[in-house]
């Protein structure tokens, strides 16, 4: 980050860094959380919920405290305002994961054990989105020229994500077996995993308008 901030940068650099470890943390925790579900590890779901709450709270401090240094030092006029949108759509990703897990901890959904490996394998397409995400954010600061094959990266697993999502649909809705109250039941938290890839598509498609800005 020493590229993006040019004085008084020390202690603003690690606090975008924590703050990105948050939002890759969250991931990571969102990722077992998922597993252990099928797992029928429900305590350990709740657990894991918990964990994801507790980075969110750190992550808002984060961002109030960087927020706070970029204005009273005066630090990079001409993208605060970008540095500042960015971030806080960072933080739509870590609320997504908490969400999901705390409706899974709810609802507890009947999902048939012909669709856990697609809900693991979307899950980990939607995780690996958010981290190519974090990884461009952190080329953003440090490298900008490596921003777009970061972005590349999230897209293509955004669509991975999606072309799983519609494989699980279609599994779902023929399944004669399925009931159509669970079916809807399902598709919803199909969608919501989803939704991790696609604010992390939406992010990125922005993360390279920043970077154009700064290049110019």
């Amino acid at each position: 980050m020493k590229k993006f901030f040019r004085s008084r940068a020390r202690d603003i650099e690690e606090k975008i860094e924590e703050y990105l470890c948050c939002i890759s943390k969250a991931g990571l925790i969102f990722n077992e959380g998922i597993r252990d579900y099928f797992r029928d590890k429900h305590g350990r779901l709740e657990e894991r919920r918990q964990e994801i709450s507790q980075l969110e709270r750190e992550a808002d401090e984060l961002l109030k405290k960087i927020k706070h240094d970029l204005y009273a030092h005066m630090l990079i006029p001409e993208s605060r305002g970008d540095v500042f949108e960015l971030l806080d759509d960072l933080d739509d990703i870590v609320d997504t994961t908490k969400q999901v897990l705390l409706q899974l901890s709810i609802e507890t959904p009947a999902i048939p054990p012909f669709l856990r490996e697609d809900f693991l394998d979307m899950t980990g397409a939607s995780i690996n989105a958010v981290d190519e995400l974090v990884r461009g954010v952190r080329a953003f600061f440090m490298e900008t020229q490596m921003v777009a094959d970061y972005v590349n990266k999230v897209f293509f697993f955004e669509k991975e994500a999606d072309r799983l999502e519609e494989i699980s649909k279609r599994r779902i809705f023929s399944s004669e077996e399925t009931r159509l109250s669970c079916k809807m039941h399902i598709r919803h938290f199909i969608e919501k995993i989803a939704l991790l890839s696609d604010k992390s598509e939406e992010i990125a498609k922005n993360l390279l308008i920043y970077a154009a800005k700064r290049s110019i």
